[in-house]
């Protein structure tokens, strides 16, 4: 059983910062790939960052230069930290983890981003 938690979520106002955490029940160093993903009613699930096992971070331009991807591989934890928050960055994101052609997804933790 894979299982990722997701926590950090919460209400920010615009500019601010918040980390995301995802705690996975095994070593975050089987899989292929750590990302995080967002999604909001009525949009597509899009990626906001990924790391590959062993490769570069990869983000869009929506994030790019605001949002980072890190982990910690003693703890089994990998981190969104978020800065400059935006409305539009207002969402639930996903922690996903990849193995071979197979995905695991968190819960998923709301952030709000509101004056």
């Amino acid at each position: 059983q894979v299982q990722l938690v997701e926590s950090g979520g919460g209400l920010v106002e615009p500019g601010g910062s918040l980390r995301l955490s995802c705690a996975a029940s095994g070593s975050i160093l089987n899989f292929n790939a750590m990302a995080w993903y967002r999604q909001t009613p009525g949009k597509q699930r899009e990626l906001v960052a990924i790391m590959p096992r062993g490769g570069s971070t990869v983000y869009p331009n929506s994030v790019k230069g605001r949002f980072a991807i890190s982990r910690d591989n003693a703890k089994n934890t990998v981190y969104l930290q978020m800065n400059s928050l935006k409305p539009e960055d207002t969402a639930v994101y996903y922690c996903n983890a990849r193995w071979n052609l197979t995905n695991y997804w968190g819960q998923g933790t709301q952030v709000t981003v509101s004056a």
